[in-house]
């Protein structure tokens, strides 16, 4: 009869797994803008990517520990740094990996979105 090894447990999380984390990040972090036209609450592109950032950087991007702020940042300081992650001009211990999974204009409406916080 032959045995079934276990795999030794992964370090890193799953793209499935990151996906439901931010999800349960946007959930909690409940961001959303009201839509003055017709009463509704709407979310922006840039609050879906900056709730998944708030489980590191702090309520509403406020900072935590040595992970900086970025509420109020101006937008094109934020999307820099965010270019360079993405670029590896700038190294990070997760910005990197994270920043290279959004297009350039998520980097764009995500800076926006905290530079107005």
């Amino acid at each position: 009869m032959s045995q079934k090894r276990e795999a030794a447990p992964s370090r890193r999380l799953s793209a499935v797994s990151l996906a439901a984390i931010g999800l349960g990040l946007m959930m909690a972090a409940g961001t959303s803008q009201a839509d003055n036209h017709t009463g509704k609450m709407e979310l922006s592109h840039g609050s879906l990517i900056g709730a998944t950032c708030m489980g590191c950087h702090g309520s509403k991007g406020m900072g935590s520990g040595n992970i900086p702020r970025l509420a109020g940042v101006p937008q094109a300081v934020t999307a820099g740094k965010l270019m360079a992650y993405k670029s590896d001009a700038l190294e990070g211990t997760v910005m990197n990996r994270i920043a290279k999974g959004y297009t350039d204009e998520e980097i764009q409406a995500v800076a926006e979105f905290f530079a107005n916080q």
